[in-house]
């Protein structure tokens, strides 16, 4: 299993920082953009179900018209990659014996002895009680690769700027995700900083330890 110094760990979560100005002439090396990918793909799941999608917007165009709609900000046209991050507006069977499939492709299993677990799914998150809360339960999910994807970034050097100040809506409008299973929650530039951000080099502000963990 390959490990990670402490000390590595903290260097790269105390060098991350929402860059505000990224430098656009400096784009992600393609092996760099690959394992970033690979890392959302990896990212845990309730289930394992992975009730989201990611969108990876290169066109200039539909990076200005969503730049209109993110409150104006540059980071949007500016960054080296755009990620939109969207979830499941609401789970069904389907999406569930698409991932029992996968199962069964993947491990090699017979899709019969997955029937206890396709029960539970469907009992609880597309039948049961939890259905009608099934698209804020999927947000959750996707707010895990949320942070994945940044962390793993400030692991490889990328800079990144999450971003919640946008219109959903509008993103969903100009993407052509009405029609589809997926709504915008957020998105996520990724880059390299500009020289002269003043923000890379604020302290980080955080409450301590002591304020945030509880033993007991």
């Amino acid at each position: 299993m390959p490990s990670l110094a402490p000390e590595n760990l903290l260097e790269a979560l105390r060098w991350r920082y929402a860059t505000k100005a990224f430098d656009p002439a400096k784009r992600i090396p393609a092996d760099v953009w690959s394992a970033l990918e690979e890392a959302l793909v990896l990212s845990p799941s309730s289930y394992g179900l992975q009730p989201y999608h990611f969108i990876v917007v290169q066109d200039p165009a539909l990076r200005a018209r969503l730049r209109a709609v993110s409150w104006n900000q540059a980071q949007v046209e500016e960054a080296s990659h755009l990620v939109v991050l969207a979830y499941h507006r609401k789970l069904d069977v389907a999406w569930a014996d698409a991932f029992l499939d996968r199962v069964v492709e993947v491990r090699g299993v017979p899709k019969e002895s997955l029937g206890g677990y396709r029960k539970a799914i469907l009992g609880d998150l597309i039948e049961g009680p939890r259905s009608a809360i099934s698209d804020h339960w999927a947000a959750r999910q996707l707010y895990i690769a949320y942070g994945n994807l940044m962390t793993s970034a400030a692991l490889l050097g990328v800079d990144t700027c999450p971003l919640e100040g946008l219109d959903p809506a509008a993103y969903d409008q100009i993407l052509d995700l009405e029609q589809t299973p997926w709504k915008t929650a957020a998105a996520l530039t990724l880059g390299y900083r500009a020289e002269g951000d003043k923000y890379a080099t604020l302290p980080k502000v955080r409450f301590d330890q002591k304020t945030l963990i509880e033993y007991r």
